[in-house]
């Protein structure tokens, strides 16, 4: 192991050790707030803590077959050693491997609810329908992750599509998961409104923000103008007579955010102002870190069928992630919600990218 690595490794041992005599000291137990503020930060660290030690106990395996294979001269003790030693090759790189991984730096997004706008690309009227079918999809990997969906915006067509939808997710560590699926997203099936059976190719945009709250985005109120109209689509004749839409733009930015799903313009303003937030704060970590995925602008694209991170290809039931070269035929299940193998990938692929660019 390299001695960087080790001093480093080090230092969170000991700071794992001052947190417990911390936790041990009468004044802080007595203290809720300072105690779990300390049992916090201990937690934190504890799976780094424990993964060096078990480094540290399987070198110790290993200078003793090296020490057992330079003394002895029992033909059995020597065996066991040489075993041992050939098993330890393997074990202490992936220990290494694991220790380097927990000590990338987190996103301090990754904890934070998140909001996914889904936009119809290329393909017109399909590609509404596809977005209403990525909504589901995403709806149901909530269902499964126990999280819970609010719309905050939609823009439904007559054929039961989507122009744009808004939602909220929120849970544990919804960030973290959803971050990868921002981009184009393409789909290449038969449409319910070909009549020939011809294959057509469509693309929808996804944005996935993470939920700001005042202390990440302070927003002016000076800054913003809000209009109020009446609400179109779905929704009788309430509609028709109250000005329950909202219309929020943020003058310096020119960002705009329109919310009309709920009846109450209090309600439409609230959602309204939280997806204004988020999109604030994706442009603000987007000027901050340009290259990271989390751009907003580079996420959403222009729609044209060109740019896109995935195909859903329904014909060959293949969902295909061209950012890791990860080809599914699954596409069935995949569409009713059960996408972690997905994500898993794309975590993992991006945690390799990380340790390799750390050295």
């Amino acid at each position: 192991m390299e001695q960087a690595l080790r001093k480093r490794l080090l230092a969170i041992v000991e700071e794992h050790e001052r947190l417990s005599r911390k936790m041990s000291d009468p004044e802080v137990a007595a203290n809720p707030t300072d105690y779990l503020k300390y049992v916090k930060a201990q937690r934190e660290i504890a799976e780094v803590v424990a993964c060096y030690r078990r480094y540290e106990r399987e070198e110790e395996r290993l200078a003793d077959a090296d020490r057992i294979l330079r003394e002895e001269s029992d033909a059995d003790l020597r065996a066991l050693a040489d075993e041992d030693k050939r098993e330890l090759a393997i074990a202490l790189p992936e220990l290494e491997q694991a220790l380097k991984l927990m000590l990338l730096p987190k996103d301090p997004n990754d904890e934070k609810n998140t909001i996914v706008e889904i936009r119809a690309g290329t393909g017109g009227e399909e590609a509404a329908l596809f977005a209403a079918d990525l909504f589901r999809m995403y709806s149901r990997y909530a269902e499964l992750k126990r999280w819970k969906t609010e719309v905050m915006n939609s823009n439904p067509t007559g054929l039961g599509g989507f122009k744009e939808v808004c939602f909220k997710i929120a849970g544990e560590n919804v960030y973290s998961q959803l971050k990868y699926e921002g981009g184009v997203h393409r789909v290449q099936r038969v449409p319910k409104t070909e009549a020939q059976g011809r294959i057509h190719t469509s693309t929808c945009t996804v944005a996935v923000l993470p939920e700001a709250e005042d202390v990440d985005v302070h927003v002016d109120p000076a800054e913003i103008t809000i209009d109020v109209y009446r609400s179109s689509g779905r929704g009788g004749q309430h509609v028709n007579t109250t000005d329950s839409a909202v219309r929020i733009t943020h003058l310096p930015t020119g960002v705009v955010v329109t919310c009309q799903d709920e009846r109450s313009q209090h309600k439409n303003k609230a959602k309204a102002m939280a997806v204004l937030r988020a999109k604030l704060l994706s442009a603000k970590r987007s000027d901050e870190a340009e290259k990271r995925s989390a751009d907003r602008r580079g996420q959403v694209g222009t729609g044209e069928r060109s740019q896109r991170i995935r195909t859903y290809n329904f014909p060959q039931n293949r969902m295909t992630d061209h950012r890791i070269g990860l080809d599914l035929y699954k596409l069935d299940l995949l569409m009713e919600g059960e996408i972690q193998d997905v994500i898993d990938a794309l975590v993992a692929a991006e945690r390799a990218a990380q340790v390799a660019a750390v050295g």
